[in-house]
């Protein structure tokens, strides 16, 4: 069995919701650089593994209560377009008033707005479009390869050829909004608003940290939980 040192960082969190807390603390990006071993991610940052292992086995003596891992693909799926789906479709509306609005008012102060605003309504055109691709591609033959395996039916091969195509292209688009928003994280400080800021630039800022949250969570169910089962399961069903 592998160290903790040697397992992956997305499949840590997979295992343990709890210990997103740590890697956030830590800086260690669990979602969209999951895939990296938790020794090299601590080398990377020049963190003391021991220390950042410590904390990880503190925080692992408590159950996981997240239910993710015993979800079925379907109920997993359908957690992600209602839960995290709906919210950015929802948020994006109003945090495009908002970083407008910003930029207008504060603009000639804080020319850095001029870009967290090109930055987001960049995210927000990209994220839109990548969710639909997974509602009416990915996630239909992903629910219909579990049914075919509870009801013992033949599937026919998906028109996308292997279902590792358009989970890569998930996951780059995924790499590229997860790399967007590291830049909007710099341009804000930290989603620091400076002294000056009125009541709606912290509001602004404050929506923008929450987003990126969200979006970590996002992507981490999609890389680390669901896209390996689905792998899996395809595997299984002897493509």
């Amino acid at each position: 069995m592998a160290t903790i040192e040697e397992k992956k960082v997305g499949k840590i969190v997979a295992e343990n919701f709890r210990t997103a807390k740590v890697f956030t603390e830590y800086g260690i990006d669990f979602c969209c650089k999951g895939g990296i071993k938790l020794s090299d991610a601590c080398s990377t940052r020049g963190l003391n593994v021991d220390e950042v292992v410590e904390k990880l086995e503190t925080i692992m003596q408590v159950a996981d209560q997240s239910p993710y891992q015993e979800m079925s693909l379907s109920q997993l799926i359908d957690h992600i377009v209602g839960v995290h789906h709906k919210y950015v479709e929802e948020t994006i509306p109003a945090l495009k008033f908002y970083v407008a609005k910003i930029e207008r008012v504060h603009g000639d102060r804080h020319p850095e707005l001029a870009s967290i605003r090109e930055e987001f309504l960049a995210a927000a055109d990209a994220l839109t479009v990548h969710m639909k691709k997974e509602e009416f591609v990915l996630f239909p033959y992903v629910k219909a390869m579990e049914d075919a395996k509870s009801k013992n039916f033949p599937l026919s091969k998906p028109h996308f050829g292997h279902i590792e195509n358009p989970i890569a292209m998930m996951e780059e688009e995924h790499d590229t909004e997860g790399e967007r928003f590291r830049r909007i994280d710099s341009l804000t400080q930290g989603y620091t608003p400076p002294a000056d800021a009125c009541q709606t630039y912290r509001v602004a800022f404050s929506m923008l940290q929450e987003f990126e949250q969200d979006l970590h969570t996002h992507i981490h169910l999609e890389n680390n939980v669901l896209f390996p089962k689905a792998m899996a399961l395809y595997s299984e069903l002897n493509f």
